[in-house]
């Protein structure tokens, strides 16, 4: 194999073999392509695209490149979710116990935000004792006695991912649907899933900003899916305002629970539902949307679903009924009367990293007791002086945050069009 041939092939357009690939991402695990050769061949990959079948071909070596879950034969189908992230994104906490509930199996690899997304692994850490840094062993064993875990990756899933991801971040190549593909992918099919959903945002508060991106990134998540022997599906949602009232660590855990207790937001619970369905239908355990979504509600009312989430709490090491601080709050209130126009939701993930709740590098600690509430949402008339949003600060935190959220919340005179939360499904 010649890896400045390989390279120079991309460059020109050239659809790469399966052995071509195979040989220059196993030659880059290995040490034997040096980090500039995988730089380049990044390049060329965002410049150049990637056919479906060059997409499947890399993600499988980026997963192989690594250690797969195995599971005991003859257990509960294995599910998964993943979000490309949002603001006040908390369905995982919702959606993986609700999931055990109808019968399946969760084992949930998941990550910390950077940027204006939120991170999963860090609201749930809000939670005092939570551990998200299990063992393969152990991430195996809650699963199949819990049923759900969710916790972050190893350092034997993808490891050519994590090493690939590092450089692309360097590189501007970030934004290239095949390798956020291949990044995605790789690491979700690692959890040897039967079938797998993906909530793929799009909006000023999300990674793609417009639905045509989205749809994009959709299609190539879809096609990769499946090619490699994975039921996939995967739902198109809106992220112009934020998901849920919360966004923050404590608040949004807290914001899961009256959720799994039947008291959540319209949007969330909406949502949670709608990923559930499709994971449902596509591992026949139901075969209607109607059904799905009855097996769904009933869990909540019963209030299994919420005992299924302090059960897996407490298999990794927390305690849901311990309390989570969450610091004084004061109100961001509207200027002016009108209508709540528009929302940029990026500033208000950006408002949480001003308030200590989020991260701009990765060394960066996370301050779990602050956050934002929602108290007007697109389309919502107000009066001048009415709160917009409620803000959990600690002492000082607050000026630079009322300056972001006046930017970000358009009021206007007149009501504006109504979002659809759920645009689209591809399958």
């Amino acid at each position: 194999m010649n890896p400045a041939l390989i390279i120079a092939r991309k460059r020109d357009g050239h659809t790469l073999t399966a052995e071509e690939i195979a040989g220059f991402v196993g030659g880059f695990a290995r040490g034997e392509v040096p980090d500039y050769q995988m730089a380049a061949m990044a390049m060329a990959i965002y410049l150049q695209g990637m056919e479906p079948g060059e997409t499947a071909a890399l993600t499988e070596c980026m997963l192989r490149s690594g250690t797969t879950l195995g599971w005991t034969e003859g257990g509960p189908p294995k599910v998964d979710k993943h979000s490309t992230g949002g603001v006040g994104d908390k369905v995982s906490l919702v959606l993986a116990p609700l999931l055990v509930c109808c019968g399946l199996q969760v084992p949930m690899i998941s990550g910390r935000g950077l940027g204006a997304t939120g991170g999963t692994l860090d609201k749930l850490e809000s939670i005092p004792g939570f551990r998200t840094d299990l063992s393969i062993d152990e991430i195996r064993d809650i699963t199949e006695r819990v049923g759900c875990v969710i916790t972050g990756a190893t350092a034997d899933i993808a490891p050519a991912d994590k090493r690939l991801y590092a450089l692309r971040d360097v590189t501007a190549t970030v934004a290239s649907i095949p390798l956020i593909t291949a990044s995605i992918m790789s690491k979700k099919l690692a959890e040897n899933l039967d079938s797998l959903v993906l909530d793929v945002k799009f909006g000023s508060g999300a990674f793609m900003k417009s639905i045509d991106q989205a749809r994009e990134l959709a299609r190539s998540l879809v096609d990769t899916g499946k090619r490699m022997g994975v039921k996939t599906a995967a739902l198109l949602t809106d992220m112009n305002q934020p998901l849920g009232r919360m966004a923050g660590n404590a608040v949004e855990v807290d914001e899961s629970v009256a959720t799994l207790s039947g008291n959540g937001p319209e949007d969330l619970t909406q949502l949670t539902l709608a990923l559930g369905r499709e994971l449902l239908l596509l591992t026949g355990h139901t075969t209607t949307a109607e059904n799905a979504e009855q097996l769904l509600t009933d869990h909540i009312a019963s209030g299994r679903a919420l005992e299924k989430f302090r059960e897996m709490v407490a298999a990794q090491g927390g305690n849901l009924d311990a309390p989570r601080p969450i610091v004084p709050a004061s109100d961001c209130t509207a200027p002016r009367s009108g209508f709540v126009a528009s929302i940029d939701t990026e500033k208000l993930g950006l408002a949480v990293i001003e308030l200590g709740g989020g991260r701009r590098v990765m060394t960066d600690k996370i301050d779990h007791s602050v956050g934002l509430e929602m108290q007007a949402r697109i389309g919502d008339q107000v009066r001048r002086g009415a709160p917009l949003v409620r803000i959990f600060a600690r002492l000082g935190g607050v000026a630079r945050v009322h300056e972001l959220l006046r930017d970000a919340i358009i009021i206007s005179d007149k009501l504006p069009a109504s979002l659809q939360l759920i645009a689209e499904r591809v399958t």
